[in-house]
């Protein structure tokens, strides 16, 4: 799926919500082997928070779209093209 385009997570909201569930991640960790059980707990928080902050911003427009998944029987489906594989 190297050649796909079609724009998956490529959207501000998806890159905030990673990026701080990634600082949660990080934090979380240091702080675990450190053996601060309240900053282990922020951590997690932060994780959590990066959903949420996703979440919030995907509502206000700034995610992607949501499409239709395709049903089973779908005849657009048998007019596409076979895909080539490279072995």
């Amino acid at each position: 799926m190297a050649g796909s385009s079609h724009g998956h997570g490529h959207t501000p909201a998806a890159w905030t919500g990673v990026i701080i569930s990634f600082i949660g991640f990080l934090v979380a960790g240091a702080l675990m082997v450190m053996g601060s059980v309240i900053g282990f707990w922020v951590g997690m928080a932060l994780i959590l928070g990066g959903g949420v902050v996703g979440g919030i911003m995907k509502a206000m427009g700034l995610g992607q779209d949501a499409k239709p998944l395709a049903m089973v029987g779908d005849t657009r489906l048998a007019a596409r093209e076979p895909v080539a594989v490279e072995s």
